[in-house]
């Protein structure tokens, strides 16, 4: 195969796993995660006005690919994950959210995770609500 070949492929394959991500189910209820979402608060902002705090804005958080927010310095962990083809997905997030140090060792989040099925489920559905400009993507409402 050429170079030109394996380029395309690899095109292929972001766009359809960028799908995959955006497509996948989420289950939970956006407004029972906006209140689970004030744990997060601290540290994490969504919205148009959002701005970085000690963790980066999660506008747009689901389908991105992990350490790659612009405006955020990333654990050397995180960043690596990412470039190992970690992205945002609702069974990702589900993972990381349980148990964040344990998903990615050496991550920056000091949250030590939300052991609750429901509440993950309903804080990745009240995520999926923002768009990455911050405005909302009529999910969940």
């Amino acid at each position: 195969m050429t170079a030109n070949t394996f380029a395309l492929a690899g095109f292929f394959a972001l766009t359809a796993g960028a799908a995959l991500a955006q497509d996948a189910e989420i289950t939970g209820d956006a407004e029972a995660g906006d209140r689970v979402f004030r744990r997060c608060m601290a540290c994490h902002a969504v919205g148009p006005d959002a701005k970085t705090k000690v963790g980066p804005v999660l506008n747009g958080v689901i389908g991105r690919t992990a350490g790659t927010y612009a405006d955020f310095e990333y654990s050397d962990a995180m960043i690596e994950a990412g470039a190992n083809g970690m992205a945002w997905t609702p069974e990702e997030l589900d993972a990381y959210l349980l148990a964040p140090k344990d998903h990615v060792p050496g991550t920056k989040m000091a949250f030590p995770g939300l052991r609750k099925d429901d509440d993950r489920a309903n804080v990745i559905a009240y995520l999926a609500t923002f768009s990455e400009d911050g405005s909302s993507t009529g999910e969940g409402s």
